[in-house]
């Protein structure tokens, strides 16, 4: 670097730089500036933390969404993601909706069926103040189509025809009909057939029942809701037609029950339940009752049962709710767990045919009803039952010498 100094007119001095200032020099200077500047503006500033960002987002988002919901119309059909969600919570308000209806059943049908026990015992007269009779016993003929001469051969034995049924639904009290639904064809040619039956003896029950031989239960439940809307009756009665029957026997045991509100009669019994598939009476929801190999509750035998008035009303105002199994008697049986029922275990509702039921007859114990265990009835009842009756039954005039 030099300099030079000149003389003017007026001896002024003046300096003037000839050189310059290197390149390299220049840019240090200019990174010094900047990190000093750098320095400067990060002690007067400082960046707010991360989460402090975070929390006044959220914040501000929660503000935003209450402002929105305040304002945007309410839709009913839902986030699509909630949905999910939604569906197992609306299934459980279902659910206890379902358990609370039949909770309240039981109670109304429990509480009814208390009330009507006090009123026969404070008003024994009740009924006749409404107009509807009351009965002894309501005896419900299980059959069949296919079942003619079984019914045919039941007519000329135990069940009483024409003048002498009507005598004895007057004065015994005492209702006998044979008990049939429809066909999966209603007035087809099966059922025109019962009709015309129907006219000439006039004896059926016809039930609200699409007939098959897997809808026992239903059948079973049907018959003793239609049999308590008709008559008013102390005992209800299902029996299947290749069944011998002593009418009056089965009333005199009956009536020794009547101080019993709740009173399931029959021959109990607790067989095994079958889970294997192909064989006569499996039981698909064998698992409900256990271990492989497990048996049944005690229940009554199908052939023939006797449910007091109680019970059947039981079954009538909880009819929706109550479970059917495979097997009627077992269906039977499973409604009344749990209720306060006096079970009666009578061996005379299930005598073999003779010579037991004629040795017992002969003994003074006449038998209620008679039929073969191997056959679950009478054996060829259409055939055999006439010889059963004439060994095995009770006198023509014992039922009107009766007093229930």
């Amino acid at each position: 670097m030099s300099f030079n100094k000149s003389r003017g007119g007026g001896e002024e001095v003046v300096v003037v730089l000839r050189g310059s200032i290197s390149r390299r020099w220049t840019f240090l200077l200019c990174l010094a500036s900047f990190c000093i500047g750098l320095l400067f503006t990060n002690s007067m500033w400082t960046m707010p933390e991360p989460k402090e960002i975070i929390r006044r987002s959220t914040l501000e988002v929660e503000k935003m969404n209450l402002v929105a919901g305040d304002c945007a119309p309410k839709s009913t059909a839902g986030d699509p993601k909630d949905a999910p969600g939604e569906v197992p919570r609306t299934q459980d308000v279902i659910q206890t909706l379902d358990k609370t209806i039949s909770n309240l059943e039981m109670e109304l049908a429990s509480a009814k069926a208390a009330q009507e026990s006090m009123l026969s015992v404070v008003a024994p007269a009740a009924s006749e103040s409404t107009g509807k009779r009351k009965y002894f016993m309501v005896v419900g003929i299980n059959t069949a189509f296919s079942s003619r001469k079984r019914r045919d051969s039941v007519r000329a034995t135990w069940m009483p025809q024409g003048e002498k049924r009507r005598r004895m639904e007057e004065e015994k009290g005492i209702i006998i009909r044979f008990v049939i639904g429809h066909s999966a064809t209603p007035g087809g040619i099966l059922d025109r057939a019962i009709d015309a039956e129907d006219r000439k003896h006039e004896d059926f029950m016809r039930l609200d029942h699409v007939e098959g031989y897997l809808e026992l239960a239903a059948k079973t439940k049907a018959y003793f809701v239609a049999a308590v809307s008709m008559w008013d009756a102390e005992y209800y009665i299902k029996v299947d037609d290749d069944v011998h029957v002593n009418i009056a026997t089965l009333g005199n045991t009956l009536a020794r029950h009547r101080s019993k509100p709740r009173v399931y009669v029959g021959c109990m019994k607790s067989g095994p339940v079958l889970a294997q598939k192909g064989v006569r009476y499996h039981e698909p929801e064998y698992w409900k009752f256990g271990e492989w190999g497990n048996k049944y509750f005690r229940h009554a035998t199908g052939q023939l049962y006797a449910i007091s008035k109680d019970l059947a009303s039981y079954i009538a105002l909880n009819q929706h709710v109550l479970h059917k199994y495979a097997n009627e008697d077992v269906s039977l049986g499973s409604w009344f767990i749990g209720l306060d029922v006096e079970h009666v275990d009578d061996r005379r509702l299930c005598c073999g045919t003779p010579p037991d039921c004629e040795w017992k007859a002969q003994a003074g114990n006449v038998c209620v009803a008679s039929f073969d265990w191997t056959c679950s009835g009478i054996c060829k009842s259409a055939d055999r039952i006439k010889d059963v009756h004439q060994r095995c039954g009770e006198s023509e005039n014992a039922i009107w010498n009766a007093k229930f």
